[in-house]
C-alpha cells in the first residue's frame, strides 16, 4: 500500500496507509506504541495478514511519530488520541478492530470508549493504559521527577536507542485518560496477549486490565517467555490467530 497523509482537524499532518474490505470484511485498524510507528514487523504482518483474508487494515503514525509532522516531544495522550480519532473518522468506514501494541493498547481503548458504534472488536499486545502515571512515573528517580516538575522535562535512557525527553506536560496531561480505577465499558470481543518477561508493562498490568473490562468474551494470553515487543515468528502467529477469532465473533 502507498503511504499517503492527510491534515487531522487539529491540524497536524498525519501519514497512514489504507486498504479497504472486501465482501463482509471488517477493517483493522494498527495503534503504534510509544515512540513506534507503522513501519513495524506487527503492524505489517497484520496488514499483510488482513489483505490475505479479505479485511481492511489502516496502519498510521500518530504526530512526531514516524512519516508523520511534528516533534515528538511536543506529544501527549491527548494529543496522539485526536489523532487516532482523526484517522478512524476520515479513512475508515463500516466496523473496526482496533489492535494497539503497548501505548497502542491504550489509544485503543480510548477510541473503543469514543467511537463505541464503531469499534466492534480489540486485540493487545502489551496494553499500557495509565502508564505515564502507574509505569512511567513511579520509575523515576526523586531527581528525575524534580527535573521534569522543574525544568519541564527529563532525558529517558531506551533499551531501544537514544535517549528521549519526557515531559512533565506528558506526564500531567496522561492523568485525565486514566482508564484501569473504573470499568472500561466495551461488549465486544477481546484477546490480549502479554509476555511475562516483559520489562516495561508487567503482567499484573494486564490482569488489571481485564478487571476493568466489562467484556465477557475476553481472553488473555500469558506468554511465559515473553518480552515486551512479542515480536518472534511465535508471537506473530499468537496475534494474526488472535486477529482471525476477533474478526469470527464480530462477523457473527
Amino acid at each position: 500500500m502507498t503511504t499517503e497523509s492527510f491534515t487531522s482537524p487539529e491540524g497536524r499532518r498525519l501519514a497512514f496507509r489504507r486498504m479497504p474490505a472486501t465482501g463482509a470484511g471488517v477493517t483493522f485498524v494498527w495503534l503504534s506504541g510509544f515512540k513506534s510507528d507503522m513501519s513495524g514487523g506487527k503492524a505489517l504482518a497484520v496488514e499483510a495478514w488482513a489483505k490475505g483474508a479479505g479485511h481492511g487494515a489502516l496502519l498510521f503514525d500518530y504526530s512526531g511519530h514516524g512519516q508523520s509532522g511534528g516533534a515528538f516531544e511536543d506529544g501527549t495522550i491527548s494529543a496522539w488520541r485526536e489523532d487516532a480519532l482523526a484517522v478512524i473518522d476520515a479513512q475508515t468506514e463500516g466496523p473496526l478492530v482496533l489492535v494497539g501494541s503497548s501505548m497502542g493498547g491504550w489509544m485503543a481503548l480510548l477510541a473503543a470508549l469514543a467511537r463505541p458504534e464503531r469499534v466492534k472488536g480489540l486485540v493487545l499486545i502489551a496494553p499500557a493504559p495509565d502508564f505515564t502515571e502507574k509505569l512511567m512515573w513511579p520509575e523515576f528517580t526523586p531527581g528525575q521527577q524534580a527535573e521534569i516538575m522543574g525544568e519541564g522535562f527529563t532525558l529517558r535512557p531506551s533499551a531501544y536507542g537514544e535517549p528521549y525527553p519526557i515531559t512533565r506536560a506528558l506526564i500531567e496531561d496522561g492523568q485525565q485518560w486514566s482508564v484501569l480505577d473504573r470499568d472500561i465499558v466495551f461488549a465486544g470481543p477481546v484477546r490480549i496477549l502479554q509476555g511475562m518477561q516483559d520489562p516495561d508493562v508487567p503482567w499484573g498490568h494486564a490482569l488489571a486490565l481485564t478487571t476493568a473490562l466489562t467484556a465477557e468474551d475476553l481472553v488473555l494470553t500469558l506468554i511465559k517467555d515473553g518480552d515486551h515487543r512479542l515480536s518472534r515468528d511465535e508471537d506473530i502467529g499468537r496475534l494474526l490467530a488472535a486477529c482471525g477469532e476477533v474478526a469470527e465473533r464480530v462477523r457473527g
